[in-house]
């Protein structure tokens, strides 16, 4: 005799939620596909990706919980946000050596009066070097006074400057098609060699207008991929997270310095780091710390940054 019962009530009510869960976990991992492509579509979603990251994570367990079978293809939304966030991930730091080089850098947030703080805080870290950008003619002129005794050798155009325990060599300006220097190049005279650094404050990205800063960053990775030297670091604010397409062309010329402090190593706002647009990169390192820390009242958390020669 055939059987007409249906499902209790309950149990339907179960798995037209789990239906409704997995429609959103594939919308959630059909986003995350679409940062790949280049410009403001590729910039909004890397921005998002830890929180739809999260939310891709908190519906595997909902699924789990109300249809088990379910979890299967909601699971493939939370592999997607681990392929995507890879370059984010944590890394295992590297033994430092002697000759390692610790390099500090913080947008101080121009007029905001955040200079001098910052400059005083990086000081009591004691790096090797002190990079600032965001600066104007009053903070630039802040900084300087709290460093020039411990850190004689700078160089600064616009708005970026750089202060070192060790001899500065070669400075020169980088518009990157800006029309207007943003960015600098220089050589530290460190002791385990030469290592040529450039600093970027890159162009601010807003609604329907990043070309500017997408063209920084390509003549950077242009001209860092033409760059002999052997030990490169390209640091400061990029205005792009980690993910962000933007970057892609300056990862493939050097290698990202992934978080070792921390989990996510998110830089601003810096009262509740949502994102990491302050970077630093390098070539002929392995990266023996890289971390964030608080100094004056920047709306940036600092990167400090230990890079061992290899």
């Amino acid at each position: 005799m055939r059987s007409d019962a249906r499902p209790p009530a309950t149990s339907r009510s179960r798995r037209r939620s789990a239906r409704l869960l997995l429609l959103v976990s594939a919308l959630i991992a059909l986003v995350i596909l679409a940062g790949w492509i280049p410009g403001p579509i590729g910039t909004a979603v890397s921005v998002a990706l830890p929180l739809l990251s999260v939310f891709a994570v908190l519906i595997l367990l909902a699924v789990f919980l109300l249809v088990k079978r379910a979890a299967i293809p909601a699971a493939v939304a939370v592999l997607v946000c681990v392929i995507a966030s890879a370059p984010a991930l944590p890394a295992l730091a590297a033994a430092p050596a002697q000759t390692s080089l610790t390099i500090a850098s913080q947008n101080v947030h121009a007029r905001s009066g955040s200079a001098a703080g910052s400059a005083a805080d990086l000081l009591a870290e004691h790096p090797d070097v002190i990079t600032l950008t965001e600066l104007d003619a009053a903070s630039r002129t802040a900084a300087a006074e709290i460093l020039s005794a411990e850190y004689p050798h700078a160089y600064a155009v616009g708005t970026v400057g750089i202060w070192s325990e060790h001899p500065l060599e070669a400075g020169e300006p980088l518009s990157l098609g800006l029309g207007w220097n943003r960015a600098l190049r220089v050589t530290v005279d460190a002791p385990s060699g030469a290592v040529r650094v450039y600093l970027v404050h890159a162009a601010s990205v807003r609604p329907g207008a990043q070309d500017a800063r997408d063209r920084m960053l390509e003549e950077l990775a242009a001209i860092v991929r033409e760059d002999p030297a052997s030990r490169i670091v390209a640091l400061g604010d990029f205005n792009a997270a980690t993910t962000d397409p933007a970057l892609r062309p300056l990862s493939d010329a050097l290698e990202l310095a992934r978080p070792t402090d921390s989990v996510t190593g998110f830089t601003w706002p810096a009262d509740l780091p949502l994102v990491k647009i302050d970077h630093v990169f390098q070539r002929g390192f392995a990266v023996s710390s890289a971390g964030t820390v608080r100094a004056g009242t920047s709306d940036h958390l600092a990167t400090m940054t230990t890079l061992s020669p290899r």
